[in-house]
């Protein structure tokens, strides 16, 4: 896979994830300081990867951040399962 491939595949895992959060406010911090609401949907592998690669450090950061948190309050939500164990 090539590097612009591998990271819009990440950006687009990290921001599917994020939006499994069963905690508003976490989810709220992951748009506000991750990915923008709609930009994985609106833009192409290029333009995602030229815009966020600058700080893909800091997303993968605030993704780890909010994983973690939503371990211990709310867990994720994805179909109609919830995991909700303290992480």
């Amino acid at each position: 896979m090539n590097k612009v491939k591998e990271i819009a595949t990440a950006l687009r895992a990290m921001d599917f994830l994020a939006r499994c959060v069963n905690n508003e406010s976490y989810f709220m911090s992951w748009l506000m300081a991750g990915i923008a609401d709609g930009d994985c949907e609106s833009m192409n592998d290029e333009e995602l990867v030229e815009y966020y690669e600058g700080s893909l450090k800091d997303i993968i950061g605030v993704f780890l951040r909010t994983m973690k948190r939503a371990g211990k309050d709310g867990g994720l939500y994805i179909g109609d399962v919830v995991a909700d164990e303290d992480c």
